[in-house]
């Protein structure tokens, strides 16, 4: 089993003021979400380690932008900028800053935005519910939020604002450290490029800005610049380099993907994570044959396989040859069926080849489980109704609304892909009684049970909590605080916590 994760930062605004600070918005979002959790934890920044490259090097912290700064954040509501506050013997932030969730999840201000973070899981079918999951948190922590408060906040799940500016969806797939890093960059960012096929959200707009006319399959393709890189708010890396496991270090890697998009669709979700996690097992093999897919210009192909939206564009290989995107995931998917090895990925095999014939035949035939192809088909209806004389083809792609039917998509709770899914007009691979459990509930076979359950059985034994440790204040004769190491992810039990949780 792979131990996967994601994360997601939404988009928010207060709508009676637009000009509202989103910092503040964010907080006391996440404030509001401990109240209605009622059961929560602090962050444990102990184990985070944001400076570490998989190269093989440090970055000097004095060199770091803000945004890498991610182990000791803590925003100062009155005074408006970012501190360090102690609290029995350890550097952390406020908790209105922080919420570990009983469901095992983080939910946190993440720079500019409120945070969703998933709890570890094994398969793709499980990251679509507790992703899911983190969409119902946040709906109702905006409730608490209106409840709370003389105002309310709208929450958008994509990863762009219109004004250039994109904020991200990261998933997390850990990987055996016997693979060399530069193996594990080079043989995978072919998938990571072209998989936008079927994981992409679509946007209106070409250009970071929008400052083109169009549409695209990919909302973060624009604002990828390098190959790999460190950081993921500037020059922003098809590979991210960062070196942080949140597990035993001679043992894992934690690949950090920060090029995928926000999605509403489960198909996509569950192919984005079920195929890469499929890729990263025939890499651990050494598979040879996925050299042969090896990009000539990896960056400049996001953005050609992210316009293409007829699915033709030749894409240069290292081989000198040249392959569209389909072609590349076609021969993955060959590759791939080689190391399915239980039910659940001759799943995801099933699902990627049922994708990849619909999207080669008829790309509206996929419109029920790709999202980009949704998104275009529903925006074509709308453009053709103000078909004219003067306007033959419809409302141009730079009318503005164009521009507002794509936030729109995306606002949780009542945006055009919600009242899409309601009318029955997208595949849903999780039961809503599913995910309703995974709102409170934490997956069963990671170390997210024991972080999970013992916030939601002993929240006043928990002084903190992080993707590896738990920090129990149990006020006995030593006086201090215990820290309870979950290096092992797959690891689900531990004889404390579960004697206190089970007591």
């Amino acid at each position: 089993m792979r131990v996967v994760g994601i994360e997601t930062e939404y988009g928010i605004v207060d709508p009676d003021e637009p000009r509202a600070n989103p910092i503040l918005l964010s907080s006391r979002l996440v404030a509001a979400c401990r109240g209605w959790a009622g059961r929560t934890a602090r962050w444990d920044y102990g184990g985070e380690d944001p400076l570490q490259d998989q190269r093989g090097f440090r970055r000097s912290r004095l060199g770091a932008t803000p945004d890498l700064l991610t182990d000791a954040p803590e925003f100062d509501e009155a005074a408006g900028h970012v501190t360090l506050r102690r609290r029995r013997g350890s550097w952390e932030d406020p908790a209105h800053l922080n919420a570990v969730l009983p469901n095992g999840a983080r939910f946190y201000v993440d720079h500019a935005h409120p945070e969703y973070s998933g709890p570890e899981v094994t398969n793709a079918l499980d990251a679509v519910i507790w992703d899911r999951a983190g969409d119902a948190i946040a709906l109702a922590a905006a409730a608490r939020y209106a409840a709370d408060e003389d105002s309310r906040v709208e929450l958008y799940k994509n990863n762009v604002d219109g004004k250039g500016a994109s904020y991200g969806t990261h998933e997390n797939f850990l990987v055996d450290r016997a693979t060399p890093f530069d193996d594990l960059a080079r043989r995978l960012t072919s998938h990571l490029v072209t998989r936008q096929v079927f994981a992409g959200a679509g946007r209106v707009g070409l250009g970071q800005f929008g400052e083109a006319p169009g549409f695209q399959m990919s909302q973060r393709a624009d604002y990828i610049e390098a190959e790999v890189g460190l950081e993921t708010t500037l020059r922003r890396p098809i590979v991210n380099t960062r070196d942080e496991p949140h597990a035993t270090r001679d043992r894992y890697r934690r690949l950090h993907v920060i090029l995928g998009d926000a999605n509403l669709f489960d198909v996509a979700t569950y192919l984005k994570i079920g195929t890469t996690s499929l890729v990263l097992t025939a890499i651990e093999a050494e598979d040879e044959r996925l050299d042969t897919l090896e990009l000539a210009a990896p960056v400049e192909a996001v953005q050609a396989v992210s316009r293409d939206l007829g699915l033709r564009a030749r894409l240069p290989l290292v081989s000198g040859e040249d392959a569209t995107a389909l072609q590349i995931q076609r021969a993955l998917l060959e590759i791939c069926r080689t190391y399915a090895r239980d039910a659940g990925d001759a799943a995801v095999i099933a699902r990627w080849e049922a994708v990849l014939e619909r999207l080669s035949t008829d790309v509206f035939s996929a419109a029920r489980e790709v999202e980009w192809v949704a998104k275009l088909q529903l925006m074509g209806r709308m453009r053709a109704r103000h078909a004219s004389t003067t306007l033959p083809d419809g409302l141009p792609w730079d009318d503005a609304r164009l521009a507002a039917m794509d936030v729109q998509w995306s606002r949780l709770g009542d945006g055009l892909a919600q009242r899409l899914a309601v009318a029955g007009a997208v595949e849903r691979l999780a039961s809503d009684a599913e995910v309703a459990r995974a709102v409170s509930g934490a997956p069963q076979d990671t170390r997210a049970r024991l972080r999970g359950g013992i916030v939601a059985a002993r929240p006043e034994l928990v002084d903190a909590a992080g993707w590896s440790t738990v920090v129990l204040d149990r006020e006995t004769d030593h006086g201090h605080l215990e820290v309870v190491h979950l290096d092992e992810p797959l690891a689900a039990a531990h004889p404390l916590l579960d004697a206190l949780i089970d007591g």
